[in-house]
């Protein structure tokens, strides 16, 4: 017996995703890099710092005392009263434990919740430049993805009136990510605590990314958990992966609803079931311990954002918004674009990637044209052989 040819293989839902844009890259560029290539990488969206040293202690201790088993699906209680403890420290939130579920990192927090959430024929408003899962997710889960524009002359910035513009009847969901993967710009408290009201007004869910919400150089982070009279329409998505340097330990949490984290819990308890229980111990240590290695690292970004604002000013053509958070440029390049062999962003930097050897992301992943991501969670070094290569070879493209 044979299968029809005709038969259909895959599902429609696989058919609405794509594979993760930086995700490609990071491997175009390691296997560059098994062939003798030099590489500076720009591309990956992770600390290079160690984990610090104490984390990694607890890990360790996890392993040497056997806990080494099976836990409870939304983690252990001694970590979610770690996560909402620290929250409330830090934003002023009010989270019980079991208003708290520990995930395999942060994207799979976004996920579940999205899963939970969005019907086939939701709206989901999503401003634009996004980071790339956002707008996939949405469409796996069979909602439809509301692009919401912002202006690059104003920093890109996410206002209330925007958005209150963009709902209409269908709208389930409004997804913020302050400060921005790949823009660095940050929703402003103000603006913030309207969009929070507005949607706790509406009847709609605000899902909040802020995996990056310690890496604010503006001042003060702000967290959406904060507004305690709107929580109800309030999902905080977090991550320990930016804030600790812990990107491949998979250590990722929400803050919500009761009903909407058991949901969550639910479906995590059919997929992953729970986090790694070393994981677990080791995430107690982050967020229980002093906090001195966060303050350090967001010192050490700021740094490096002016360095590799200073030396991409020096590239005649491109410009760039100065990022107010997390580790990322976003530069605009449209003054190269059209020339042969560089029509788009995407062909620019597979250019860039195969003749300087310098990993970025082209801005299409993040839903714009003109664009490309720098990450500068790298050395100083590498800041300035990177750019220094990256002149050259717009001085030979120009």
């Amino acid at each position: 017996m044979t299968v029809s040819t005709t038969a259909k293989l895959l599902t429609d839902r696989i058919g609405r995703i794509e594979v993760s844009a930086t995700m490609a890259v990071t491997a175009e560029a390691a296997k560059l890099r098994s062939q003798g290539a030099n590489m500076v990488d720009f591309g990956a969206g992770e600390p290079h710092f160690a984990t610090p040293r104490h984390i990694k202690d607890a890990a360790i201790a996890a392993l040497e005392s056997n806990f080494t088993r099976y836990t409870v699906v939304p983690g252990i209680p001694e970590l979610r009263k770690a996560i909402v403890e620290r929250h409330a420290c830090d934003f002023g939130s009010d989270y019980a434990i079991d208003e708290a579920v520990f995930t395999t990192g942060g994207k799979l927090a976004l996920f579940n919740v999205i899963q939970v959430l969005v019907d086939h024929g939701d709206e989901v408003i999503l401003p634009v430049p996004y980071w790339v899962s956002f707008k996939d997710i949405i469409q796996y889960a069979g909602g439809k993805v509301v692009y919401l524009e912002t202006d690059e002359a104003e920093n890109f910035r996410i206002t209330a009136d925007a958005i209150e513009k963009a709902i209409t009847p269908r709208t389930k969901a409004i997804i913020l990510n302050s400060p921005s993967n790949p823009s660095g710009s940050v929703v402003s408290a103000s603006d913030l605590e309207r969009i929070v009201n507005l949607a706790h007004e509406r009847g709609i869910y605000l899902l909040l990314d802020e995996c990056y919400v310690y890496l604010n150089f503006k001042g003060k982070a702000v967290s959406g958990g904060s507004f305690v009279k709107a929580k109800e329409h309030v999902v905080v998505l977090g991550s320990l992966s930016k804030t600790y340097a812990m990107t491949g330990w998979r250590a990722g949490f929400a803050l919500g609803p009761k009903a909407i984290i058991g949901a969550m819990s639910k479906l995590q308890s059919q997929s992953t079931s729970s986090a790694t229980s070393i994981v677990q111990k080791a995430s107690i240590a982050a967020l229980t311990s002093s906090q001195q290695c966060v303050t350090e690292m967001r010192a050490e970004y700021i740094q490096l954002r002016d360095q590799v604002l200073a030396r991409l000013a020096g590239i005649p053509g491109v410009t760039c918004t100065v990022p107010e958070g997390a580790f990322y440029v976003y530069p605009n390049i449209s003054a190269y674009l059209g020339k042969p062999g560089a029509a788009t962003a995407t062909e620019l930097a597979t250019r860039l990637l195969h003749e300087a050897h310098v990993v970025t992301v082209p801005g299409e992943a993040f839903g714009t044209k003109e664009h490309i991501r720098i990450s500068y969670a790298v050395t100083h070094e590498d800041i300035d052989e990177g750019l220094k290569r990256m002149k050259e070879f717009f001085a030979k493209l120009g």
